[in-house]
């Protein structure tokens, strides 16, 4: 599963309820694998997609301009699936 930092699902707790789910259920030997998506954003600036080091600060981390497009981070996003018989 793919999980961006911005989704507004922590992480966490999203392992939290997948125990709970899987508990006593068919499920019981599955295991849950997330992959965080770190935040990007386009430097109007730089021209370049940059990953920014802290969420709280919206700045290209080369130039330090503050930047408002986002490329990518709310992803929630089930990448695959695999039943085993």
């Amino acid at each position: 599963m793919k999980l961006g930092l911005l989704s507004g699902v922590s992480k966490e707790a999203l392992e939290s309820c997948f125990e709970m789910a899987r508990f006593e259920s068919p499920l019981v030997g599955s295991r849950l694998v997330i992959q965080e998506i770190p935040v990007t954003v386009h430097c109007t600036n730089c021209a370049a997609v940059r990953q920014i080091d802290f969420i709280q600060l919206f700045c290209c981390p080369v130039c330090g301009v503050p930047v408002s497009e986002i490329v990518s981070d709310k992803e929630l996003e089930v990448v695959a699936l695999e039943i085993l018989e």
